[in-house]
């Protein structure tokens, strides 16, 4: 199996981006016209992540997949706005990946859709009264594979298109001591687990015959953009949730790395972990309880800042 392997290894972390190139540039200046005297209050870009990996082998002795494909794509998107003691922030994160290989044919590697906007008026030096809002899901069905009773290859659908969606809406206040790091806080967060589907509404805590299920509780989200060294940033996101409604000592846990260091101008060695628990999520396992969901991967991409141009206020 070298040839799956190569192939799992050489896939490009596209759910996070290249956070050194996003964090360049959000620090960066350019100069003005003077005749221009109104103050920027915008400040917008992007980025677009891109790998492709193909394989093929013919009358190979030490064995593997006739043919493998990878293709991994990512693009962050953000809008964040200033002006005296209000700020917004906009960012939107898409990202899809597939691999086909002659024996396990297409599946998914990454799918995400992930917006979040926060509007925040300053009370104080670095404390601001903010209002928060996500929306979480994915563009394709996915499935959990295992082998079925005759040892041959099954599927299970376990996901569909905006199925699951999570969205969340905040109240609460935002600390920001560092450019580097904001910490999140709302004791009165709602958020809805929404999914159309009958057959896969109860593997997420969704009643069967409803579309959606309500919750109402606490929220913290935790965020670092931390460089280390001259070419090496850690990007890390933690969000925990506490359901008042429903065994509120069971935290849901949403925590993203990634470990991304500069080898070219374009050219990124990114590590990735990701862990996931909910305790109305289902296990992929039938007959196992609720669990961790932990993805690792590992790569090397393309990168490219689609938006060089940056205005002159402080980054946040």
């Amino acid at each position: 199996m070298a040839g799956i392997s190569l192939v799992t290894t050489l896939q490009v972390i596209a759910q996070d981006g290249t956070v050194k190139d996003l964090k360049d540039a959000s620090e960066k200046a350019i100069n003005k016209d003077p005749a221009d005297t109104i103050p920027s209050k915008w400040k917008k870009g992007g980025l677009f992540n891109l790998n492709i990996n193909q394989g093929s082998l013919s009358n190979w002795s030490a064995g593997g997949d006739e043919f493998s494909f990878s293709l991994n794509a990512f693009v962050n998107m953000y809008a964040f706005y200033k002006k005296d003691k209000n700020s917004w922030d906009n960012s939107l994160d898409l990202a899809f990946g597939v691999v086909n290989t002659t024996s396990l044919g297409n599946r998914k590697s990454s799918d995400r859709i992930d917006f979040t906007s926060k509007y925040g008026y300053e009370l104080k030096k670095k404390l601001n009264l903010a209002a928060l809002t996500n929306f979480r899901s994915q563009f394709a069905d996915g499935f959990s594979y295992f082998k079925g009773s005759a040892g041959q290859d099954s599927s299970s659908l376990t996901s569909k298109t905006l199925m699951p969606a999570y969205v969340l809406v905040s109240l609460g206040l935002d600390y920001k001591p560092t450019n580097n790091f904001s910490l999140f806080f709302s004791p009165a967060t709602a958020r809805w687990i929404i999914v159309g589907n009958d057959a896969i509404a109860p593997l997420y805590g969704v009643p069967f015959g409803k579309n959606a299920r309500s919750e109402f509780g606490a929220f913290l989200s935790a965020n670092l953009l931390q460089k280390i060294g001259p070419n090496m940033t850690l990007k890390s996101k933690l969000d925990l949730f506490s359901n008042y409604r429903s065994n509120p000592q069971n935290v849901d846990i949403f925590w993203s790395n990634v470990l991304a260091a500069k080898l070219t101008k374009y050219i990124n060695f990114t590590v990735n972990l990701d862990i996931i628990y909910d305790d109305d999520t289902k296990n992929v396992k039938p007959g196992k309880g609720p669990a961790p969901q932990i993805m690792q991967l590992m790569g090397i991409g393309f990168a490219y800042n689609f938006n060089k141009k940056s205005h002159n206020f402080t980054s946040r």
